[in-house]
């Protein structure tokens, strides 16, 4: 029988190897930031609800932003959450609290003031700051221009920091910042003529600048800057290190680009006179035709958005257009592709837009499996216009170019060289005016994108309301003629 003595010797060794593991297991390092969504399988984010962002509309979400952090969260194999703030104050107070957002991703410029609150990581997107004025007031284009005018600028937001430091030199300069409004608002305030100026960045600028006829650019606000994701601050980098490899991948494998060039490669197309025009005809003639668009679309499994903004583009939204090649009715058919879609009147618009769907449904069925959405659509979009026959020679030269044929955005480079003879010459079906079908494109492309925020709405009656979102309307009101300035 052992001994009371080695008993209790044996006894405080378990109890001095429990202690151990209690201590070791106490010293453990808890779990990292990117351990925790991994764990979880969440990635909390929070945004901005606004069309360079992030929005709804009737297919779901979309913007540049929420397509990107989805591409990330995609990456780590997590569930995306998104949340969208009500400011920008209240986006970083939120941003790292326990059971909140993780990243932020809404078009955020790292500034000194900002680096308290937030890391950044590396930028995905450059922008400038410019000062936006309306047509047929005095152009602004200095700072010293902007004393004595009535400024508003979203509360907390770099451009505010800009301002602040800008009173330093010009003590005479006032403005305001409020918690209550986004671009989109401060657009339309200054379109309406309830302010005199705003500051904004030059990619949500152009993104809006359709919406708002009346709005110009004043002049730029200092140099470039780059815009990031942001993780709270700390000692805890994961999070960050894998954002920022993955916004290098994105960009040395093309796909950020391509991004780009989806939601900003086509905003400058209209201008001026383009968008005041297309204002107009958006509330005078497309009440007219929107009844058989919807219908076709309906049948066709088309957007009807998209259907109507090829017919904008084919014909200003008239039943009776006619080339000079023959070419006739709103959805601008060939007799050839009238007769082959079962129109028997082209100048019928009903009629016109049925067989416009159905064509430009088997545009896109002829197309190879290769390509996918959404380049799909664009290439079924130049195909409608030029032709599958010459479309597939651009694909065949952009291939030779080491590009990817199978990319709306390698393609579109390629295309214009149908038109030069020493290109053309080597293709199977020669000639075409090859840059025809990339302005078709993006202008078609600019249609959609207006149609889609105008409408949603209608679309979605009181949920939008709900939501909070922020819909621009576009002014039919003649702008004030004025001298020309940059758009």
């Amino acid at each position: 029988m052992p001994s009371p003595y080695l008993i209790g010797k044996r006894y405080a060794g378990w109890l001095s190897a429990i202690g151990l593991l209690l201590m070791l297991s106490g010293c453990a390092e808890p779990p990292s930031s990117l351990e925790r969504i991994k764990e979880e399988g969440v990635l909390r984010v929070i945004t901005r609800n606004s069309p360079a962002t992030y929005f709804q509309d009737r297919n779901g979400e979309t913007g540049f932003e929420y397509e990107l952090v989805k591409r990330f969260a995609d990456d780590l194999d997590v569930k995306l959450e998104i949340q969208t703030a009500d400011n920008l104050d209240d986006l970083f107070d939120r941003l790292g609290k326990p059971g909140g957002p993780v990243l932020a991703a809404a078009g955020l410029v790292e500034s000194e003031g900002r680096q308290q609150s937030a890391r950044f990581s590396v930028p995905y997107l450059e922008v400038t700051p410019q000062i936006v004025y309306r047509n047929g007031q005095r152009r602004p284009s200095r700072p010293a221009d902007l004393i004595g005018k009535r400024i508003l600028v979203l509360k907390g937001s770099s451009h505010a920091e800009q301002l602040a430091a800008l009173k330093i030199e010009e003590p005479e300069l006032q403005y305001e910042e409020s918690a209550d409004v986004e671009v989109v608002d401060l657009l339309r305030m200054v379109d309406e003529g309830e302010i005199d100026l705003t500051l904004v960045d030059s990619n949500e600028l152009a993104m809006n600048q359709v919406y708002f006829p009346n709005v110009r650019v004043g002049f730029d606000l200092g140099d470039s800057r780059n815009l990031g994701w942001a993780v709270a601050p700390g000692e805890d980098t994961s999070l960050l290190e894998q954002v920022d490899g993955f916004l290098r991948r994105s960009q040395d494998n093309g796909s950020l680009q391509r991004l780009k060039e989806r939601y900003y490669g086509h905003v400058d197309v209209l201008g001026y006179v383009g968008a005041y025009t297309f204002a107009q005809h958006l509330q005078q003639r497309l009440p007219r035709y929107e009844k058989h668009f919807r219908k076709a679309a309906q049948e066709h499994g088309l957007d009807w958005r998209m259907l109507a903004a090829v017919g904008y583009q084919e014909s200003l939204w008239q039943p009776g257009a006619t080339s000079k090649t023959g070419v006739r009715g709103l959805m601008m058919l060939t007799l050839r592709t009238a007769q082959a879609m079962g129109v028997s009147d082209r100048l019928n618009p009903q009629q016109s837009i049925q067989g416009g769907a159905k064509y430009l449904v088997h545009v896109k069925e002829q197309l190879p499996d290769s390509i996918q959405e959404p380049d799909r659509t664009w290439f079924a979009l130049a195909s409608y216009n030029i032709g599958g026959g010459h479309l597939e020679d651009a694909r065949k030269l952009t291939e030779a170019e080491g590009l990817d044929p199978n990319k709306w955005l390698d393609v579109q480079k390629i295309l214009p060289r149908l038109s030069q003879k020493q290109w053309y010459s080597k293709t199977r079906y020669g000639y075409a005016r090859g840059g025809e079908p990339v302005h078709f494109v993006r202008n078609i492309r600019r249609y959609y994108d207006i149609l889609t925020w105008v409408t949603q709405p209608q679309l979605e009656g009181s949920q939008v309301a709900e939501s909070g979102l922020h819909v621009p309307g576009v002014s039919k009101d003649h702008p004030e003629q004025q001298e020309k300035a940059p758009l």
